[in-house]
């Protein structure tokens, strides 16, 4: 929580759905959220590691930006773990700042989507054969960070009722 603010973390590997339902719990509960700047930022995942130090500068920057105008909430749709899980994928190696830039921003829920719905390929998404793998390293991450999570599965309307009997109970 920064303020009176809770932090939501929608989390989890490629096409699960995060940026529509980070949309659709904005609107539903009358807030903003922050989409993943690394889309505003890059045209390939061809990246060096002072790329990923770059974007995850600018996701900091622009959740903490986004504090002021939220109500009561706000929805994040990637975080920085996130940052380094990829920066590990596609390069073998983390920039040891993303960790100080992860502190940054203490979420108060976390989100992990599953993989249980259908995966759709865009400029940037191409890990869609290492799914498993990649949701596998995913909830690694958390377990390794002792971060509590929700997990979120089903069709679209399993996935949305999960999702806003947490953030209710949590707002509570």
């Amino acid at each position: 929580m920064i303020g009176d603010i809770k932090l939501i973390c929608l989390y989890g590997p490629e096409s699960v759905g995060k940026t529509t339902l980070a949309k659709q719990l904005a609107a539903h509960y009358q807030t903003v959220f922050v989409h993943e700047v690394a889309r505003d930022l890059i045209t390939s995942n061809d990246l060096t590691l002072d790329d990923y130090v770059q974007i995850g500068h600018a996701q900091t920057e622009a959740v903490l930006k986004a504090v002021p105008q939220a109500n009561r909430l706000l929805i994040c749709d990637t975080d920085l773990i996130t940052t380094a899980l990829y920066s590990e994928i596609y390069l073998n190696d983390v920039p040891p700042v993303l960790a100080e830039l992860e502190k940054a921003v203490p979420y108060d829920l976390y989100f992990l989507l599953n993989i249980d719905v259908p995966w759709v390929a865009d400029g940037l998404r191409d890990l869609g054969h290492r799914r498993e793998e990649i949701y596998g390293r995913f909830k690694t991450a958390l377990e390794n960070r002792n971060v509590p999570y929700v997990d979120v599965s089903g069709n679209w309307a399993e996935r949305w009722a999960t999702v806003t009997a947490e953030i209710d109970r949590l707002l509570s």
